[in-house]
């Protein structure tokens, strides 16, 4: 990136002994530089405004002036993602004009030299854009060294607008008094400490217990992917998605990766195709391992601030930030191979989130997990495992829901879900989940003696509540019965020719996928 100046007159040297010049200020400038999800992002132009300042003449004896016009600045090219790891880097001149001013033509000898020094400190730049106040003429007498005040002065204020310009004019002539102008900032201090809070330090505390798994099918041409996990427990549990996993299920292989290079054999514990989780064990932990804290996803609020961790695109380690943009928004996706498909009550964000980071931990601002990033909305292809890059309408599996179902899979290597025994129509949406008038394989819809039988439910009602959330599909009404548990009671709306009723279903069970 170069920053260029427009022409600025250079004061003429002046007659009276020298002086060491005032090195003049640089120019500021400014840059701005996640097998499965997907989000792409543009950037949108921005425009600088121009500035100009003139002048404003000395009321007495002319001195040197110097204007300068900053060129405006470009328009940044949109940024666009693509299906591979492409950064580019867009950079932005910024630059900053001063208004230079008029000094006076004459000064006493006590302000040449004697208690202030030599050369006298500069006055006080105007505020951008401000006009600059006419200077009073200064008393007759001694008008070499007035000349050479006003010299040093207009070159003192036009310094911080020309940069390096004053510097190279110097150069050419052979100055070797000016001085470099870069400025450093030093080393940072060995107590430099980043607030809690902040994504750099919610993400140095939550790195290390993100992994990056590697899945692959059996035999030697076996395929597989690339996700993300978290550590769960000490004894060496892994948390992430089942379609990250479903490859190597069967006779496969999966390797287990830290962010500082230690590889580690896995084996999966259970999975739950309907939730879209599974659990793994490392077969050879760690001592030392630190699981994530678990948050509480039922009082996340839209506008949270959330960090998603994961390997997108097999970039592992990598960090993202953005907010809650939504809850409860109903989702179902599928594995990518034909198999069952998942149902959740999803929190949305913006985050990006990219084929790799399913499996991933989504944090809050204090770095606990408040869910697990699973799916992703892509152009033209909808939910799902889509190849897409991000375009900022990612969704995570609540935690409150996962650890509900990563402790069952612990415990028993199966799933349990919460059912209410009726068969929905999948396919229709916006009028509620309807019950279907026969069940798969000509069996009843309705469970004889099961929760929605015991709640009067028939075949051909609309079910269009389910406790404090309307319902207008079966994957909707399915996602909000998977966020309970079995054996909670909950309050149905429902309508039968034309009328709305209301009944409460006591939830009943299902073990395991079928």
């Amino acid at each position: 990136m170069s920053t260029e100046n427009e022409g600025t007159a250079v004061p003429a040297e002046p007659a009276a002994p020298s002086a060491p010049p005032t090195p003049p200020t640089p120019p500021m400038s400014s840059s701005a530089t996640e097998p499965d999800s997907a989000r792409a992002g543009q950037a949108e132009p921005t425009h600088a405004p121009a500035g100009q300042t003139t002048p404003a003449p000395a009321p007495a004896t002319p001195a040197p002036a110097a204007a300068q016009t900053p060129p405006p600045a470009p328009n940044d090219p949109p940024t666009l993602a693509h299906p591979q790891p492409h950064p580019e880097a867009h950079t932005q001149p910024h630059s900053q004009a001063h208004t230079p001013a008029h000094a006076p033509a004459h000064a006493e000898p006590s302000h040449a030299a004697g208690a202030g020094g030599w050369p006298p400190p500069p006055p006080a730049v105007p505020a951008w854009g401000a006009p600059v106040p006419p200077v009073p003429a200064a008393p007759a007498g001694r008008r070499r060294t007035g000349g050479l005040v006003a010299a040093v002065l207009v070159a003192a204020l036009v310094a911080g607008g020309i940069g390096g310009g004053i510097g190279y004019w110097a150069a050419q002539r052979g100055d070797n008094d000016v001085s470099s102008t870069t400025v450093s900032s030093g080393d940072a201090p060995a107590s430099f400490k980043r607030e809690p809070g902040t994504v750099a330090a919610v993400a140095a505390q939550a790195l290390p217990s993100v992994v990056t798994i590697q899945a692959k099918s059996g035999g030697s041409q076996g395929e597989g992917g690339t996700g993300t996990g978290f550590v769960y427990d000490q004894e060496g549990h892994i948390v992430t998605n089942n379609h990250v996993v479903a490859s190597a299920a069967d006779g496969g292989t999966l390797s287990v990766t830290f962010p500082n290079g230690k590889a580690y054999d896995a084996e999966v514990v259970g999975r739950a195709e309907g939730y879209d989780v599974a659990v793994l064990k490392l077969t050879n932990a760690p001592k030392g391992l630190k699981p994530l804290p678990l948050g509480d996803s039922d009082k996340v609020a839209v506008g949270d601030s959330t960090i998603a961790i994961g390997a997108p695109f097999g970039l592992s380690n990598t960090v993202t930030t953005g907010i809650i943009s939504a809850k409860n928004r109903p989702v179902a996706s599928g594995d990518g191979s034909g198999g069952s498909n998942s149902y959740m009550s999803a929190l949305q964000t913006d985050a990006s989130i990219n084929p790799g980071n399913s499996g991933g931990p989504l944090l809050d601002a204090s770095g606990a997990v408040i869910g697990i990033n699973s799916a992703i909305q892509s152009t033209g292809s909808g939910f799902g495992q889509s190849q897409a890059g991000s375009i900022g309408l990612g969704f995570a599996i609540p935690v409150n829901q996962a650890k509900n179902v990563a402790q069952q899979l612990i415990k028993t290597g199966k799933p349990v879900y919460p059912v209410i025994g009726a068969t929905v129509n999948m396919q229709q949406q916006g009028e509620g989940a309807k019950i279907a008038a026969q069940g798969s394989g000509g069996t009843p819809s309705v469970t004889p003696d099961g929760p929605a039988a015991k709640a009067g439910l028939k075949p051909g009602d609309v079910i269009t509540g389910f406790g404090d959330h309307q319902i207008d599909s079966g994957p909707t009404l399915i996602s909000e019965i998977w966020t309970h548990k079995p054996g909670d009671s909950v309050k149905i709306t429902y309508e039968r020719d034309g009328k709305t009723s209301t009944a409460t279903v006591v939830l009943g069970e299902r073990t395991g996928d079928s």
